[in-house]
């Protein structure tokens, strides 16, 4: 059997990295890895902590890219790569254009597509975007639905999907965490190495999603402001977004402000690590509302609609929008009660086990072409 994997960015190489390892342990099973390159340095920083050597490398990266830019050259590059190996299966995991267009390439050849984190679904076609409508049109020619939750496959029934077609196996996310979190982790970037996780609260921000830039993204930055100023305690480690919009209101709003930590976007490795040392996180990321469950870390989601609400459901998230007061209100909560906060931290995650991928590799084994 041939299993061929395409992934672009660093989240979907961070989730498709355990079954990567997984599937080169068959001897059974012939792996080809192909890389779109869609996010260029990210992926690379992915690819060498999991030791990951891609078979082929389309490097599509191009300052200022846009969508159809790297709908088109993945497409053309993947439709090479999947006309040469002939897998008889592809992997695709999640919702990035190089999803997309690697299933696009592989329903065009007629050859069967799996995709990984299938069924998350917001309602809303323009929020995340364009990550819902991609995860719509691939789930259309999916034939195998492997959902991390329960409530992923519910989605996918209420579309009309076969059950026979969907497996529930965790989100392989959480078992990227045993290779990378580490109690005795030492961080490059010395002023992290600083910070007293015990005696402080320090908070993890990151906001970086399109539907934020502008004025959502100032009243995040101005509740997280005006509730910490007062207290000297508290912390904030914000890894700045590399996107200029992001930087010009985070620099604005927090200027002169020594509690707000300003650092470069973070590798996966010490991100994950800080993840697991900080108070509490805040965040308008996805993969991060998966993440910081399975560590006990409660969770703020800056944004207005989430496809995670296992997390909300669970209590280990919160969806807080975009307001100033409702943040801020929520983030005072967080602060000052230690019995809300503790039921956050100690709710149970409900995104698995750790043992997604061994299970997907499972599924495929026993296939029946």
């Amino acid at each position: 059997m041939k299993i061929a994997l395409i992934f672009g960015t660093r989240p979907e190489a961070i989730k498709m990295a355990p079954i990567v390892k997984e599937l080169k342990k068959q001897e059974d099973i012939e792996t080809v890895v192909c890389v779109t390159g869609q996010h260029r340095e990210m992926l690379d920083q992915v690819l060498e902590v999991f030791d990951i050597k891609p078979d082929y490398d389309l490097d599509i990266f191009k300052p200022g890219q846009s969508l159809t830019d790297i709908t088109v050259n993945s497409l053309e590059g993947i439709e090479k790569v999947l006309a040469k190996e002939k897998p008889d299966v592809l992997l695709v995991q999640g919702d990035t254009t190089t999803v997309f267009s690697g299933a696009l390439a592989a329903f065009y050849q007629q050859i069967k597509i799996g995709h990984v984190e299938a069924g998350l679904r917001t309602g809303n076609i323009y929020s995340p975007y364009p990550e819902e409508a991609n995860r719509k049109m691939v789930g259309t020619i999916t034939n195998y639905h492997f959902c991390p939750t329960d409530a992923n496959r519910q989605n996918l029934l209420r579309e009309g999907y076969k059950d026979s077609d969907i497996y529930i196996t965790g989100n392989t996310v959480i078992d990227a965490l045993k290779y990378t979190v580490q109690e005795d982790y030492v961080f490059e970037d010395q002023v992290l190495n600083d910070l007293d996780y015990d005696r402080d609260k320090i908070i993890l921000l990151t906001s970086h999603r399109r539907e934020n830039l502008g004025q959502p993204m100032r009243n995040i930055f101005t509740a997280v402001k005006d509730e910490i100023k007062d207290r000297p305690e508290v912390k904030v480690v914000f890894p700045i977004h590399l996107n200029p919009k992001v930087r010009q209101v985070a620099y604005e709003v927090f200027e002169g402000m020594d509690q707000v930590i300003f650092v470069e976007p973070l590798d996966y490795l010490p991100f994950t690590n800080l993840m697991n040392k900080v108070y509490l996180v805040m965040t308008d990321s996805g993969g991060v509302q998966e993440e910081a469950p399975s560590l006990g870390k409660p969770i703020l989601v800056l944004r207005k609609e989430t496809e995670r609400m296992e997390g909300v459901e669970a209590n280990t998230a919160r969806l807080v929008g975009t307001d100033y007061q409702v943040i801020r209100d929520n983030l005072r909560e967080l602060l000052d009660d230690k019995e809300a906060y503790n039921k956050m931290a100690k709710s149970q995650n409900p995104y698995g086990d750790g043992t997604a991928a061994k299970q997907i590799v499972e599924i495929l084994k026993n296939l029946k072409n």
